[in-house]
């Protein structure tokens, strides 16, 4: 049988231009490659941003073809590749960004490094909402924060993509959980296992509420901003901040008199430098294991897009408009 010599793809050509579908030449893997036929492409806030050339972090050059987050099925394995097998169905963060082909396309060349296999109870599109989300959570609480059981954990933004999958992390962890929000969050905040905080709620009042004065363990900023500022404020003598949002001007005097420590979380790194890709694949084989176990759901927009509704995707990211994570089906 002839293989398939050509595909097609959402190319960016211009920043903030519509997507233009096209038909290119099919990807060519290399040795530890394995090509996917994508099923569905998980759009992030951080897609919005390189589509408007306003990520200086996360530099894609043009023509490209965008889309972090993917999930589909093995079409053919390179040499050097023995963890995956044609028909396998995979999920990762494979691209997207630093020139590395993204998955708004029928098929991907990918490092077999990055991948993992997709949940058996979750769907390829569940599976397409989690790897960016999923890793940055994990490598923020675990890699970097050394989460243990019984610990007490505050959450900001509970509800949002890395929030919502931190909670679930941290619950399955053992940690006493507890995620800020608005009211209206409260519900899901409080459905994935957190104690809900209002985040209108003066830190101190809150820090007195649920730690006796004392602050919590770990705290995560989702959010950035104002908020980190908040979380060296939350967090207890000898205890540790992180934030995948650090990027701002911050007083250090409030964590340095708590003898507390700070992380940041760079997603991308292995992407934009392949220094770490394996361990991605090993923190999405732990999502996996967390997934069969029951212990995590992805938050899930019910909408569907195609290649040719990527923009109404993104213009609903923009618009703060998304209810959970959104997913292109390919």
């Amino acid at each position: 049988m002839t293989r398939q010599s050509t595909m097609r793809a959402a190319i960016l050509e211009t920043h903030n231009a519509p997507l233009r579908i096209s038909t290119i030449s099919m990807p060519e893997i290399g040795p530890r490659e394995v090509l996917v036929r994508v099923r569905a492409s998980g759009v992030n806030p951080l897609d919005t941003k390189i589509h408007a050339g306003s990520a200086a972090h996360a530099r894609h050059p043009l023509p490209a073809i965008l889309g972090i987050d993917l999930a589909g099925v093995v079409e053919q394995t390179g040499r050097g590749v023995t963890r995956f097998k044609p028909g396998d169905e995979v999920y990762g963060m494979t691209g997207g960004v630093g020139g590395v082909q993204g998955s708004l396309a029928e098929f991907a060349a990918v490092d077999a490094d990055l991948l993992a296999l997709k949940p058996a109870n979750l769907s390829l599109r569940e599976a397409a909402a989690l790897p960016l989300i999923f890793i940055t959570a994990w490598e923020g609480l675990v890699d970097r924060a050394g989460l243990k059981a019984s610990q007490k954990v505050l959450i900001h933004g509970g509800a949002g993509g890395v929030g919502h999958v931190a909670i679930q992390i941290a619950y399955a962890l053992g940690a006493n959980v507890f995620a800020t929000g608005s009211t209206a969050q409260r519900a899901t905040i409080e459905g994935f296992g957190a104690v809900f905080i209002d985040r209108d709620t003066a830190v101190e009042a809150y820090v007195a509420d649920h730690t006796g004065g004392q602050g919590f363990d770990v705290v995560y900023d989702t959010v950035g901003g104002k908020v980190l500022d908040t979380s060296f404020a939350a967090v207890r003598r000898f205890g540790h901040v992180v934030s995948a949002l650090g990027w701002g001007t911050h007083a250090l005097a409030p964590l340095s008199f708590r003898a507390a420590t700070y992380s940041g979380v760079f997603t991308l790194l292995p992407l934009l430098t392949g220094e770490g890709r394996a361990h991605h694949g090993e923190i999405m084989a732990e999502a996996t294991r967390l997934a069969e176990a029951g212990k995590l759901v992805p938050l899930l927009d019910s909408r569907h897009f195609t290649l040719e509704s990527v923009g109404e995707a993104y213009a609903l990211i923009r618009d703060h408009a998304a209810k959970g994570k959104l997913v292109v089906d390919v």
